[in-house]
């Protein structure tokens, strides 16, 4: 499997607080955004898989929903992770 465990308390551990804080959102964001880059690349391949294409759509929304809710929190959060994880150009 692409995301185990060990790759979720990485991911954990780098863009929130501790590995066991999995409720911070910038930690929820970094692991939406792993999994949105797991499907992308996965769709380049497969053009017809339309129910992982409904899938990213809903991680995507998530996401942003995610992201627009620390905007209105702390828009310095909403930067600092907009910018360690590149989302925006």
């Amino acid at each position: 499997m692409y995301l185990d465990t060990d790759k979720k308390k990485e991911i954990f551990a780098t863009y929130g607080e501790a590995e066991t804080n999995t409720g911070l959102a910038e930690s929820q964001i970094a692991l939406f955004s792993y999994r949105i880059n797991h499907l992308t690349e996965h769709l380049k391949k497969n053009r017809k898989d339309f129910n992982t294409q409904r899938s990213l759509l809903r991680l995507v929304g998530k996401r942003r929903k995610l992201l627009n809710y620390l905007t209105e929190v702390d828009v310095f959060r909403y930067r600092a992770i907009i910018q360690k994880l590149g989302i925006r150009k």
